[in-house]
């Protein structure tokens, strides 16, 4: 197996499971590995692919100016680092430089599968590109088309495998423009004006590797009287549209409660009374706090949110998990919501955050939270939007990221 650079990676492993022609790219689209089948099915040395982008490395037939094959290929391979998703081409056809170096081209039809393959941080950093040359039976099934046999039922078989590739190619353009729109859609309801005002907060928020990228998680700052500022997240439960529009309407009505409502309990407890009459907003999560510069005094209140981590300069750390109660509108009978008080230091940060930032499959909640803690102590001299990035890196699930992230770093 032959590999392009020095960049440490071992592909050996991966190769001897998958002895089928295959090349690996990175996400420039970049041939970085090919294995000893690609080049016996290709008949190319190496140096022919290493190093070179794939599209340059297997330009078009000149010869069949038509052919829309690397555009279908291109098509394809974006969508995977797009969505994280493989994708399958069937009967999808090539134009190979002959052996003989004549400078002509040999047509092949390969079925291929390009596979992503995620780094710690969830993000697609390599594409596996695997082919199966079913060139000799393509070729067969034209002469049966052609009548050159009297083997009719393949050449239908033919004809519907071509029908399916037509299929696969509309439902991944399909499933690109509707993540587009649920995408544009989640970051218009995040809108956040007043950030513009604030250098000292950064926002994040991450889709979930699978789904509609549109969610239930939010942000808000809000700018109040006297220089307080208020700040919140929440979580919907449920993900796509249906979320994203109850999170919408809820985050606009907290917007609006916290600046009329005495202190961030009262606003909960209005937002509480709201989202009983709202469906899909039962069982939503959030915290809400004010931040009062002049007295050095943080107020909040939690609806059954993960606990912000305020991290001091020193190191040193508190959870506020001093006002925490149900989640919205699961109570029968209405309680007022509790409120706590935290002085903090200049210098001092504070992270928000959905519980897509501490969660993994198959581990308790509180490794999760402890890791987070480390985290920021670590990353807490970063300015905020840097700390932001940070975190989001160290706490990666290395399986992929299953929920969505919203994220809130504020250096106070």
């Amino acid at each position: 197996m032959a590999e392009a650079g020095g960049d440490g990676l071992d592909y050996r492993t991966l190769f001897t499971a998958l002895p089928a022609p295959c090349i690996v790219l990175d996400r420039d689209l970049v041939i970085v590995a090919v294995n000893d089948a690609y080049l016996e099915v290709t008949g190319r040395p190496a140096t022919d692919l290493l190093g070179r982008n794939f599209f340059e490395a297997n330009p078009p037939d000149p010869g069949d100016p038509a052919s829309d094959g690397a555009e279908v290929q291109r098509g394809s391979l974006e969508a995977v680092l797009f969505s994280g998703r493989k994708s399958m081409l069937l009967m999808q056809r090539y134009a190979l430089p002959r052996r003989d170096r004549t400078g002509r081209f040999e047509p092949r039809w390969w079925n291929v599968i390009n596979q992503p393959v995620t780094g710690p941080d969830g993000r697609v950093e390599l594409i596996m590109h695997r082919v199966e040359d079913v060139t000799e039976f393509v070729r067969t099934e034209r002469r049966v088309a052609d009548g050159s046999t009297d083997e009719a039922p393949r050449a239908e078989i033919f004809s519907r495998a071509e029908e399916l590739q037509r299929a696969n190619l509309s439902l991944q353009e399909s499933a690109l423009r509707t993540k587009d729109v649920a995408l544009a859609l989640q970051r218009a309801m995040l809108a956040t004006p007043a950030l513009s005002e604030h250098p000292e907060v950064a926002v994040c928020y991450r889709p979930a590797l699978e789904g509609m990228n549109a969610c239930g998680d939010w942000y808000d700052v809000v700018d109040l009287p006297d220089g307080r500022l208020a700040l919140s997240v929440g979580d919907v439960v449920g993900h796509g549209v249906e979320a994203a529009s109850v999170m919408g309407m809820l985050r606009s009505a907290l917007s609006a409660a916290i600046r009329v409502a005495d202190g961030p309990s009262g606003a909960l407890e209005a937002l509480g009374l709201y989202a009983r009459a709202q469906e899909g907003a039962m069982a939503t999560t959030t915290f809400a706090c004010q931040i009062y510069p002049f007295s050095r005094l943080l107020m909040y209140s939690n609806a059954g949110h993960p606990p912000p981590v305020l991290m001091h300069a020193d190191g040193s750390h508190e959870l506020l998990d001093q006002a925490t109660d149900p989640p919205l509108g699961v109570r029968v009978e209405h309680v007022p919501r509790p409120q706590a008080t935290v002085d903090y230091r200049e210098g001092d940060t504070l992270v928000m955050y959905t519980d897509g930032l501490i969660e993994r499959r198959g581990e308790d909640i509180d490794v999760g939270l402890n890791r987070l803690v480390r985290a920021v102590r670590e990353l807490r001299e970063l300015p905020p939007d840097e700390l932001a990035e940070g975190l989001l890196r160290a706490m990666a699930d290395p399986s992929g990221q299953r929920d969505d992230i919203s994220l809130l770093a504020t250096r106070l």
